[in-house]
Formats: C-alpha cells, sequence, structure tokens
C-alpha cells in the first residue's frame, strides 16, 4: 500500500509538471507569443526601446531575448515559487489576483457542488425505495431533462428573469459596493445574495445526473443478499436504510464528488463571465479577452492543479472509506 501512494504522489507531481511545461509551449505557439503585445504596450506609454526587454523580464519573470529553453527554465523555477509574474491589463501581480479571486469561486463550486450531491442523494434514495412509482418517473424524467440542459443556458435565463425583470438579486460583484469586507451579518448576506444565481445555476443542473447515480447504486444494493438477510434478522428499515444501503450506495460517488469539484472550477470560466463574478474564470476569461498572458497562464495552472489534486486525494482516501477496495475485496457486508 506504502508503494501505492508512493506511485500516486509521483505521478500527481509529474502531471502538474507537464501541464506546465505544455502551458509555456502552447503560449508560445498564439499569434504573436507572449511578448509582442506586451512589447508594443511599453512603447506606447513612452518606454525607451532599450528598456523594454527589462521591463518585460521583471514583469514575466523571463528574459524575452534569451534562448528557449533558458526561458523555460526561469518560466518553471517562478511557477515553482508560486510567482506568475504581473499581469499586462491589470498591472498587479498575478498570483495577488489569483490569491482574491479563487475564495469566491471556491465559495460557489463548493456550495453548489454539496447542495448537488446532499439533494441529489436524498433524491435518489427515495427513488430507489419507491421505484416505479409516480414520484420516481416524474423525478427521473426531470433529472434526464435537467441533465440535458447546459448550466450556462439556466444561468441567462436567471439571470434576465431573477435580476433584470425582478430586481431580486444584483447583476454582477461578488458583494455590494458599499459593503466592507469582514465577518459581518451584512458581508455575508451580500455575498450570499451575489452569489445565489451563480449558485442556483450549478446546482439545479447537476442534481438529476446525481439522482439518477443514486438511485441506480441504491437499487442494486437493494437486491444484494446481505440486505435480505438483514431483513430475515428483523432488522428494522432505517438501520438497513442507513447502515447498509445509504452507506454502500454513496462510496461510488465519492470519487465523483472531488473530481466534479475540479471540473467545476473550469465552468467558471463561462459562469462567472455571465454574472460577472469577478472569480478565478472571470480573470481567466479577461485574460483571453486582452491577451493577458501571465494571467491566463496563472489561472490556467491554478484550476489544473485544482483538478490534479481532487484525483489525488480521491485516489489515496477511498482505500479508507471502503476498506474492501485496499483488500481487494468486491461484496459488501
Amino acid at each position: 500500500m506504502g508503494h501505492y501512494y508512493l506511485r500516486r504522489t509521483a505521478r500527481a507531481f509529474v502531471t502538474v509538471f507537464l501541464v506546465t511545461s505544455l502551458s509555456f509551449g502552447l503560449i508560445r505557439l498564439l499569434p504573436g507569443g507572449p511578448f509582442t503585445l506586451l512589447r508594443a504596450n511599453l512603447l506606447r506609454q513612452g518606454v525607451p526601446a532599450s528598456e523594454v526587454n527589462s521591463r518585460i523580464a521583471s514583469l514575466q519573470n523571463i528574459q524575452p531575448d534569451a534562448p528557449l529553453w533558458r526561458q523555460y527554465l526561469d518560466y518553471m523555477g517562478a511557477a515553482a515559487q508560486g510567482d506568475f509574474g504581473t499581469s499586462i491589463s491589470l498591472d498587479e501581480p498575478v498570483a495577488q489576483i489569483i490569491a482574491e479571486a479563487v475564495p469566491w469561486t471556491v465559495f460557489i463550486v463548493l456550495v453548489s457542488t454539496v447542495l448537488i450531491f446532499v439533494f441529489g442523494i436524498l433524491l435518489g434514495a427515495i427513488q430507489a425505495y419507491w421505484e416505479g412509482s409516480r414520484f420516481d418517473q416524474l423525478v427521473s424524467g426531470a433529472s434526464i431533462t435537467l441533465m440535458s440542459v447546459p448550466f450556462y443556458v439556466v444561468a441567462v435565463l436567471a439571470l434576465f428573469v431573477f435580476a433584470y425583470q425582478f430586481g431580486w438579486f444584483p447583476t454582477a460583484g461578488t458583494v455590494g459596493p458599499t459593503v466592507e469586507p469582514g465577518l459581518t451579518a451584512e458581508f455575508v448576506i451580500s455575498a450570499l445574495n451575489h452569489a445565489a444565481l451563480p449558485i442556483f445555476s450549478y446546482t439545479i443542473t447537476g442534481i438529476g445526473g446525481q439522482a439518477l447515480a443514486m438511485r441506480g447504486n441504491s437499487i442494486q444494493v437493494l437486491g444484494n443478499d446481505y440486505v435480505e438477510v438483514a431483513r430475515l434478522r428483523g432488522l428494522s428499515d432505517r438501520r438497513i436504510a442507513t447502515r447498509y444501503v445509504a452507506r454502500n450506495a454513496i462510496l461510488p460517488l465519492y470519487t465523483g464528488f472531488l473530481l466534479l469539484l475540479g471540473f467545476r472550477l473550469g465552468g467558471t470560466v463561462i459562469l462567472e463571465q455571465i454574472f460577472s463574478y469577478p472569480g478565478l474564470g472571470y480573470y481567466m476569461w479577461s485574460a483571453l479577452e486582452s491577451n493577458d498572458y501571465p494571467l491566463m497562464m496563472g489561472t490556467f495552472l491554478v484550476i489544473t492543479v485544482a483538478l490534479v489534486v481532487g484525483v489525488y486525494i480521491a485516489d489515496l482516501t477511498y482505500g479508507i472509506i471502503d476498506p474492501r477496495i485496499s483488500r481487494g475485496e468486491t461484496d459488501a457486508y
């Protein structure tokens, strides 16, 4: 088991290293490369031509006139220290922008994902116990419909109806412009008010898939012999549902929970742009529009690392949560 943890840890580091290297190469394949726009902006601002390269080096931690291999080593060394240079469009350190944006993105992703799993598990479990009923048919149909609707369609509709038409929610920002940051009731209420529509858009389109997955897992568990044995022993339905059915049906969803967190971070590029919610995805989209290569690479790496970490944690902890995995067993007890 120790060798497995060592291999998974090494694989995670190798994946991050390869993604970082790939981002370095892909940026240089874009039209104009990473220095052309910055060089033109600096010259337009009146910076002498003799000082342009040194200014670029201070902004991006890369010498533009150095050999490619040297640029690569400089970039990898700076990225390993969390230094992604300075944003071209915002003129602020990329690490500072990311540090301010990440909490807001994590907030909407984490809350929506937790809501998806809580409601999805509850609905799926009820469907399994009432298999074939009218409730099961209605929820299954609604789940399939919600799965087929992209979250950004719901986001646009929610923004138009609840923000522009009824005026119940704000149309942009993370908190009100007059609200001071801090652990105050005013700040918390304002943050929840601004995040309500993004969370709703993510949650409403994700519940269906989890409900159907939980329903299928629960029906499969209900058909196992150990559940019949538990009934013959005279155990109550509540104990069977919580100790035998729910626990074994939820376990396969655990890995999906961590993976969904990572994939949802990628989806925020569109979601946060729709709601003008200045999180990680919002700044990544802004970087793409303005050819802000340092900010683009920094946000891309953070999202990628988050996905890798999610997979890594799922691999390491699944055997702890379900000991049958580490023992190579397949039957539940």
